[in-house]
């Protein structure tokens, strides 16, 4: 079972008003997801990936998603 590109991103948005979200997979396995949100302003990186992993955590608990590259920054 996996999950798609919107899906992730609707859960990010979900979950980060705001946010710019990106994602994309070349083989609907293996996931990149790129996060530009203002509620990473004054955040650590881990501060940010943690941010949305538990915006994923359903997906990532049950299995439909497992390979996520994450980029993620606060807007310049």
């Amino acid at each position: 079972m996996s999950i798609g590109t919107a899906e992730i991103e609707r859960l990010i948005t979900d979950a980060i008003p705001g946010a710019n979200v990106h994602a994309e997979t070349d083989d609907g396995h293996h996931y990149t997801a790129t996060v530009v949100a203002d509620a990473f302003k004054g955040k650590s990186r881990v501060q940010q990936h943690q941010m949305v992993n538990a915006a994923l955590k359903a997906v990532l608990d049950d299995g439909s998603l497992h390979a996520l590259a994450l980029k993620t920054n606060a807007p310049e």
